[in-house]
């Protein structure tokens, strides 16, 4: 566990590398050019059609519904320009890490590979972060430069930790305020604060925009190995306690708990309509992010065909 640094360490070749673990793997694991990471649903009107059960009731045209004497839904014609937003969280609980690297670093991990994916085309990629000093807002704007400005301000924001901390609700809810128009919010977080404290504003957030929980997990929050007597610090609150990590019982009890908050986790997140995926320290980020992207671009493109 790394408490003494209060920020991320991410020099110029970090970041370089990570665009280049992103754009060469992805490319390879994706196969194809893609506009961002979802495309959006659109704001501009096309086609009316007839209404289907199951389909969205907010998207039908009265007038033509009216005229036709039957129910008839407005499309929209799928929006080109993507507006990403990161909502990163700082807290003195990501500067934790026992496999790969700690979980600022897969925070950051994460940010950069949905920022590289979602530039292509010309979208445009803000973000939100949490910080000791405040919350910082970094406007949406295009280009590779601009996205690598973004990622050097997330390496480089020193933690939010202690009373004064803006917690996950209060970021979530500046988020929904500064990204006015419609787009993708992607919050990147362990979620290790109540759930009742950040549900609703993640709600919220989704009313407007597609959202996506990537969930930052070190193995050890999972489950403890026996190595004796550990001395464990909370960073955020700096309450000190010691485990004696040789009892089974403990292990279990330990294990069982984790399993229940991160399932907690997930259903509170899937729960407001937001998508949700776990990178773990100890597994190849990469290739789980690429397994999301397929997924999710493959559930879309059943519903629409059935539709």
């Amino acid at each position: 566990m790394s408490t003494a640094n209060p920020a991320i360490t991410a020099n110029p070749s970090v970041l370089r590398r990570l665009e280049l673990d992103v754009t060469r793997r992805l490319d390879g694991i994706l196969q194809g050019s893609y506009q961002g990471l979802v495309p959006g649903q659109g704001s501009e009107l096309g086609e009316a059609r007839v209404y289907q059960p199951g389909d969205d009731v907010r998207r039908i045209d009265w007038n033509v519904s009216a005229r036709s004497q039957q129910l008839h839904l407005r499309e929209t014609v799928a929006d080109r320009e993507l507006e990403c937003w990161v909502i990163a969280d700082r807290s003195a609980s990501l500067d934790f890490g026992t496999a790969d690297m700690e979980k600022s670093e897969m925070a950051l991990a994460a940010a950069a590979g949905v920022g590289f994916l979602a530039t292509r085309g010309g979208n445009r990629v803000g973000a939100v972060i949490s910080s000791g000093a405040g919350l910082q807002t970094v406007p949406p704007r295009q280009g590779r430069l601009h996205l690598m400005a973004v990622l050097e301000r997330i390496s480089t924001t020193e933690r939010a930790d202690g009373p004064a901390r803006n917690d996950l609700g209060a970021t979530l809810q500046r988020a929904s305020i500064v990204a006015r128009r419609r787009g993708l919010a992607v919050v990147i977080s362990d979620f290790l604060d109540e759930p009742e404290t950040w549900r609703h504003p993640l709600a919220a957030l989704g009313h407007r925009h597609q959202v996506l929980c990537v969930e930052v997990v070190d193995p050890r929050e999972l489950e403890l190995p026996a190595v004796g007597v550990l001395t464990l610090v909370d960073p955020e609150s700096g309450r000190v306690r010691e485990i004696d990590t040789s009892r089974g019982g403990l292990r279990d009890a330990y294990a069982e708990a984790a399993a229940a908050q991160r399932l907690e986790i997930r259903q509170t997140i899937t729960g407001t309509g937001a998508d949700h995926l776990q990178l773990r320290t100890d597994r190849d980020w990469i290739l789980d992010l690429a397994r999301h992207i397929t997924g999710a671009r493959r559930r879309r493109a059943n519903v629409g065909g059935r539709r």
